[in-house]
């Protein structure tokens, strides 16, 4: 295999960056800064209950149905939600086959950003951002809440898909809101089952990006963050994705890294402009591109592709690896089969760690792409939705079923401890001064010593 860069400098590299990366108050977006899910110094407990209150801090009522994960700017922590007129609607976790559309689109709903003291978890405001029946429909395991907010310090931008993209400034004031359009991402192979948006917004350096991928248009579009007004927007050939934006910065320029069926992309976050393209991929995508230095991560889970990519931060043109090649000048490595359905894969240290929906967690060599190990988590039989993050030489990976495992991080699979929050978990955690914030289906969760 051919790579650009040299292995035993990769892994110090990202050892040095690890090791000086100094704990940040703030978890400003889905998976935190960069989408890393990485936060080390907090000192978080190993295992905590939630009978008895042991090992948890605070515990707070979020009505509604939302599967967006909680963030954090200082000591307040966002969290969306919509919150049905008769009950929270239809929902239904776990590995199934089935994927028709949520029989509540009528229903009116609120749709809401919440604030919360991330000392003591009181609700410091909440702010109701649309009212109505739903403008598309939603997979009965999905929400109309799924997005995840984005802040800067400035402003907390939220996205409800068909339903609108609206900013707050961090006292609950109202920005502005832009209409995005009918968002209609249907199932692939079966059109009239909706399934509902969950890409996110993503703030950087003054703009909101905002990744639209459909039944029907697709573009891509950067906003000015301070006003929303349409910065540039470029069309896209896509299939509905649910996959977040993301964007790589290093000496080679930023790139904003799209995940989608039909390519993989990256663009110029200053003017939109297509730096390259990798093909194949799945037909359906979800995680979010992740980075360690000088290399981007793509993964995507669907049957029977299942791909992960390594790419050369700075690539240019057409990646796509000629028939019977995993590897090229600009593709470092690659595999088939091994992608993650629904969670973001994780960069930890020298390794790669990719967890498929059904509870098989990889372990990779980034560097070379070698396995390390293959093992399945004792979970219960729901599945994992989302994403593994991790601290202090822990991994933590939140179940459907509300459990939380914790694995040492490391080239050998240990399991430190399985904790049970006793509610549905479909979201992923954040990071912030000594606690980990899990929103499960009722409750938001502070989890600390």
């Amino acid at each position: 295999m051919k790579t650009l860069i040299s292995l035993p400098v990769l892994a110090l590299t990202l050892l040095a960056v690890r090791a000086s990366s100094a704990p940040s108050p703030h978890w400003p977006m889905f998976r935190g800064p960069a989408a890393s899910g990485v936060a080390d110094g907090q000192n978080l407990p190993d295992a905590w209950k939630a009978e008895g209150m042991v090992g948890i801090r605070w515990k707070t009522p979020i009505p509604g149905l939302a599967h967006s994960s909680p963030v954090v700017w200082g000591d307040r922590v966002f969290v969306s939600t919509a919150v049905s007129a008769r009950s929270d609607g239809e929902f239904v976790p776990g590995l199934y086959g089935t994927g028709h559309t949520a029989a509540d689109r009528t229903v009116p709903h609120q749709f809401k950003l919440y604030c919360l003291d991330k000392k003591t978890g009181k609700v410091l405001w909440e702010r109701v951002a649309f009212e109505g029946a739903p403008k598309s429909g939603r997979h009965i395991k999905s929400t109309y809440a799924n997005a995840t907010p984005a802040t800067d310090g400035e402003r907390v931008v939220v996205s409800f898909g068909s339903d609108g993209l609206y900013a707050f400034d961090l006292d609950g004031k109202p920005l502005w809101q832009r209409d995005l359009g009918i968002i209609e991402t249907s199932a692939y192979n079966v059109p009239g089952y909706e399934w509902g948006m969950a890409s996110s917004p993503l703030l950087w350096q003054g703009k909101v990006f905002v990744q639209v991928d459909t039944s029907r248009e697709d573009f891509l579009a950067a906003l000015d963050a301070a006003t929303g007004k349409t910065l540039w927007q470029v069309a896209r050939d896509e299939m509905p994705s649910w996959a977040t934006p993301n964007v790589y910065e290093g000496p080679t320029g930023a790139e904003l890294v799209t995940n989608a069926p039909n390519r993989i992309r990256a663009y110029d976050p200053a003017d939109g402009k297509e730096l390259w393209g990798l093909a194949p991929s799945s037909n359906i995508t979800a995680p979010t591109p992740v980075f360690a230095p000088g290399t981007i991560v793509v993964a995507s889970g669907r049957r029977p592709t299942r791909p992960i990519y390594l790419v050369k931060a700075g690539s240019r043109g057409d990646l796509s690896l000629p028939e019977g090649k995993t590897s090229s000048e600009s593709v470092l490595w690659s595999k088939t089969g091994r992608g993650s359905y629904m969670p973001t894969p994780l960069v930890y240290g020298p390794h790669l760690y990719v967890l498929s929906n059904d509870g098989v967690l990889d372990c990779y060599e980034l560097a070379t792409g070698a396995e390390l190990y293959r093992e399945r988590l004792p979970h219960r039989g729901s599945g994992f939705s989302g994403s593994p993050v991790a601290a202090d030489g822990k991994i933590y990976l939140p179940g459907e079923d509300g459990d939380v495992f914790v694995v040492r991080a490391g080239a050998k699979y240990e399991l430190l401890a399985t904790n049970a929050l006793g509610e549905i978990l479909m979201t992923t955690p954040a990071i912030s001064e000594g606690l980990m914030l899990i929103k499960t289906q009722h409750h938001l969760w502070a989890i600390g010593r």
